[in-house]
């Protein structure tokens, strides 16, 4: 089972789901950023695995030009119309993974402000990647690696158990993909960027509260799973059915969501 846990693919209706339900990025997170590598309006940012612009799309209002780079088209096509809807139009479109960050130097060596990576480094090789992001990198510019919230499966409540047993026993194993979230992968990441020769290394914890719906919390798990293990159209109202009975009753479900941004500067 790849589900979760090996290397994806996010197309067709997962990017449609992706763009619907996944939670974007409050504004203390993007001050956070600011706060810690202070780019400004004549700046170039780099956001890889972008997804469908939930980061890239609130920084392109605070910097020259965003790089959204992620290796799915489909993904890449819905950032594109975000854009087009807010009238975004400082914003770049890449098709390309982290191993195609090397290939950028030509266009990039010492200009970026930043380089964001989201709900994505741990589809990445990040001690290749920080040291290939370094010199691309201005001084004073950064890196960031910002953790939006723990899954949906793996959070410490009643309605997250209930869930993750539902997909234990629909796929075989319980997922165990913490998506860069956990403890152990943040210290990881924070080695790997002072070891690259990023310094300043901190962590900013931006704490708030959500609810989701039952749709809200279907749509997110479908957000999530790889385009080969998502339940076909005639399977998911019994799929669902399922989910829905294993929840504990009530509208919504409360989450208590813990953005981490880890932040690393390039010395002067």
């Amino acid at each position: 089972m790849t589900t979760l846990s090996e290397t994806p693919g996010f197309g067709g209706e997962v990017a449609e789901y992706y763009a619907k339900f996944r939670r974007g990025y409050p504004p203390p997170v993007i001050d956070a950023l600011q706060a810690a590598c202070a780019f400004g309006s004549d700046d170039l940012v780099l956001d890889l695995g972008c997804g469908t612009g939930q980061l890239a799309l609130p920084l392109a209002g605070r910097v020259g030009t965003v790089f959204g780079m992620d290796p799915e088209p489909d993904m890449l096509r819905q950032a594109r119309a975000a854009a087009a809807h807010r009238g975004v139009g400082n914003a770049i479109w890449l098709l390309g993974s982290d191993a195609d960050v090397p290939a950028l130097a030509p266009l990039l060596a010492g200009r970026l402000g930043l380089t964001t990576v989201g709900n994505a480094i741990h589809w990445m090789r990040p001690e290749q990647l920080f040291a290939a992001l370094h010199p691309l990198t201005r001084p004073g510019g950064g890196v960031a690696v910002i953790a939006n919230g723990t899954p949906i499966w793996a959070q410490d409540s009643d309605w997250s158990r209930a869930l993750r047993g539902v997909l234990e026993r629909h796929f075989g194993q319980a997922p165990d993909n913490s998506c860069g979230t956990a403890a152990a992968d943040r210290a990881r990441y924070a080695r790997a960027l002072a070891d690259a020769g990023f310094g300043d290394v901190r962590e900013t914890v931006i704490d708030q509260d959500d609810q989701l719906t039952f749709p809200q919390l279907l749509g997110t798990l479908y957000s999530a799973i790889p385009t080969g293990e998502l339940p076909a159209p005639s399977q998911r109202p019994a799929f669902a059915a399922r989910i829905r009975q294993a929840l504990p009753p009530g509208p919504t479900y409360p989450e208590r969501v813990r953005v981490a941004v880890l932040t690393a500067v390039r010395a002067g």
